[in-house]
């Protein structure tokens, strides 16, 4: 066989290696960012922790 077709061979092995490497880390990235986010999205039901019971609530604009 001739040699410049191994060593294209290895090139192409040696780049899916690479590219696997890479789609797996910016996965492990999207992932770790999805947590983060889900952390600092604040609760839709509950109100503030420091605001007294009643406060943040539904306000009646036509009463």
């Amino acid at each position: 066989m001739d040699m410049s077709l191994v060593m294209a061979a290895m090139a192409m092995q040696a780049g899916n290696t690479q590219q696997q490497i890479g789609t797996a880390v910016l996965k492990q990235n999207l992932d770790s960012q999805s947590s983060v986010l889900q952390l600092l999205q604040p609760s839709q039901n509950a109100p503030a922790a420091n605001n007294a019971p009643g406060i943040g609530g539904v306000l009646d604009l036509f009463a």
